[in-house]
Parts: C-alpha cells; sequence; structure tokens
C-alpha cells in the first residue's frame, strides 16, 4: 500500500522549537535553521517548490513572485497578523489561497504600547541610561529628571480594532481620557465602556490630544496616514506612540518637528523602512526625545507559540479541503 506523500511546507523563518517539531510531523517541512531572511530569489524559488509557504512580516511575497509560470503554491499562511507583507490580490487572481493569525496578539501588543505611552513623558529610558551608561548621578533631587504626569491627558486613538480598543481599556486604568478616530464608530456598547469620543476627522482629533497612539493596519489607503500636513497639526507639547507599522507616519517630517521642538517627542517601535532605523532618530533618542524599541511589542513566548498554533490549523484545514478559518481575501483590505 503507498504511503501518501506529505505536502511540502517551507518556512522562511526560525519558528518556535515546538512549533517546528510539530510542523516536522504533519508536513515535509522546510525550516530556516538560522533565521537569516530569504533574498527574493530564494522566495521566488520556495514558491516554485512548495505547496504551502509560511512567511512572515520581513518577507515580500509580490505579484511576480505568485505570478511565476511554473509557480506551485496552493496557500500562503502568513506568520502575522497584518499582510501588507503579500500581495493579495495577485495570490487570489492566482487561485492561492493566503491566510493570517488575528487575535492573537492584541494583548501584547496594547502591553507595548501602553509602556511607552508611558515611558515618553516619565522619560523611562532617558532616565534608565544615567545608571546603565555610566553617567554621573548625584542622587535624588526634586528638580531633577522631570517628566510628566499623563493622568488626565487626551489620549487619540488611531484604529479603534482589537489592539486599538485594548490600548484604551488600559489607558483609562491610568486615568487618561479616550478619544479615538476609525472608519466608522464603535458599537455604542463599547464606547460607554471605554469612556471613548469619536472623532470623524482626524485632522480636528490629532490639533486637540496631548498622546497620540498608532494602532491602525498598514495598507494602500493608510500610507503616510500621519502625513505631513496633519503631523503639523499635533501640538508642541504633544507625542506619538506607534506600535503598528512605520509606514502610516512619514518618518522624515516626524523627525524634522522633533527636532525643531515643534511636537514633543515619540516613542515608536516600529520604523518606515525596517530594519533600517533613521540615524536621526537614534540621535534623538539620546537626547531624550524619542524612545525607541526593536519591532518588540508583540514579542512574548505565548504569543509567537499561538501564531504557530494557528498556522498549523490554518495549513491542515486547507489540506482537508475545507475553508480555513483565517483566510484573507482582497475585499477585506
Amino acid at each position: 500500500m503507498s504511503v501518501k506523500k506529505k505536502p511540502l511546507v517551507v518556512v522562511t523563518r526560525k519558528l518556535p522549537d515546538s512549533i517546528e517539531t510539530r510542523m516536522r510531523e504533519l508536513f515535509d517541512a522546510r525550516i530556516n535553521l538560522d533565521d537569516t531572511p530569504l533574498s527574493p530569489e530564494q522566495l521566488a524559488e520556495a514558491a516554485r517548490t512548495a505547496d504551502v509557504l509560511v512567511p512572515t512580516v520581513t518577507d515580500h511575497i509580490t505579484a511576480d513572485i505568485v505570478n511565476q509560470a511554473d509557480c506551485k503554491l496552493k496557500l500562503i499562511a502568513n506568520f502575522g497578523n497584518g499582510v501588507d507583507n503579500i500581495d493579495v490580490e495577485a495570490a487570489h487572481a492566482r487561485g492561492i489561497t493566503v491566510t493570517n493569525t488575528p487575535k492573537v496578539l492584541t494583548e501584547d501588543t496594547a502591553d507595548m504600547t501602553m509602556a511607552l505611552i508611558l515611558a515618553v513623558p516619565r522619560r523611562m529610558i532617558e532616565g534608565a541610561s544615567i545608571l546603565t551608561e555610566g553617567k554621573p548621578w548625584a542622587g535624588w533631587s526634586p528638580t531633577w529628571m522631570l517628566g510628566h504626569r499623563i493622568g488626565g491627558k487626551r489620549l487619540g486613538i488611531i484604529g479603534m480594532g482589537r489592539i486599538g480598543q485594548a490600548v484604551a481599556r488600559r489607558a483609562r486604568a491610568f486615568g487618561l481620557q479616550i478619544h479615538y478616530h476609525n472608519r466608522r464608530p464603535v458599537a455604542p456598547k463599547i464606547a460607554e465602556e471605554l469612556g471613548a469620543t469619536y472623532w470623524e476627522s482626524l485632522d480636528q482629533m490629532l490639533a486637540r490630544m496631548d498622546i497620540i497612539s498608532v494602532n491602525c493596519p498598514h495598507t494602500p489607503a493608510t500610507y503616510h496616514l500621519l502625513s505631513a500636513r496633519r503631523l503639523k497639526l499635533i501640538r508642541k507639547d504633544a507625542y506619538i506612540v506607534n506600535t503598528a507599522r512605520g509606514e502610516v507616519t512619514d518618518e522624515d517630517t516626524l523627525i524634522k518637528l522633533i527636532e525643531g521642538g515643534e511636537i514633543g517627542g515619540a516613542g515608536l517601535d516600529v520604523y518606515e523602512h525596517e530594519p533600517a532605523v533613521n540615524p536621526k532618530l537614534v540621535r534623538l533618542a539620546k537626547a531624550g526625545k524619542v524612545a525607541l524599541l526593536p519591532h518588540m511589542g508583540s514579542a512574548t513566548i505565548e504569543g509567537r507559540v499561538e501564531m504557530g498554533e494557528k498556522v498549523i490549523i490554518n495549513i491542515r484545514t486547507f489540506l482537508d479541503a475545507h475553508k480555513p478559518p483565517d483566510r484573507v481575501l482582497p475585499s477585506m483590505l
């Protein structure tokens, strides 16, 4: 009796050991042991040989890759919630199913967003560097390293989806007033729970907030949503926190406005040209104007394992000829 051949699954980056082990058990899994990002040529080769591709945010699955004449892919099971790294429309037109891993990293990302909301006005990273970099410290002083309290301040959330709402819940517990801009208002019950004020006009909201949190996905519609024009609406003593995608903000203009004292500062976990970080941002961080993190908002062991489990469920469901639970369609973007 012949043994049914396992589908070839190419995984582009190293995943948690428990997930890789399970993938090896279930599939003919090609694992990236050294975690070196695949080149465009290697991704194209994977599309020509694999039944299933498991990419991450660092892998750009373009129309050229999926439109190769000998592309063999049947499923792109993205290891991540955002799918801006994949040309979903081109994949769909080619008959390739795309899935993601939603509802896994909401709490982790909201935790890190709240950490940055606290870190910038209280000068946490700037203060910590005094001790870790051997700078002189004479001890406590009533006027030294003074920051700003956040209780009573206005927080403007851009994107009131799952993560935006989770940020609002945390922020409300710290005494912040919750405001938000979204494509449409949230349900009245949620707005009441969060004490949230809806702004149909993003411009009007930006001009009145003390803190702005970017929590929307990166899509063609949100590229440079915080444009040069909109960034100039922000108050001089306000600051921006971004744990979503760097492309949502015109980073060059943000830097110029912070350098010129036109915006109070920023807390950033994502960057417009990742993994490159603008040297001017690094200089601003050393000057205490911004707090920078290396895209670690969702980096928890629990979160990564749950993401991997979702990927496996999507693959198995698809291979069993059923609709994967986390299928992404062009109309959803």
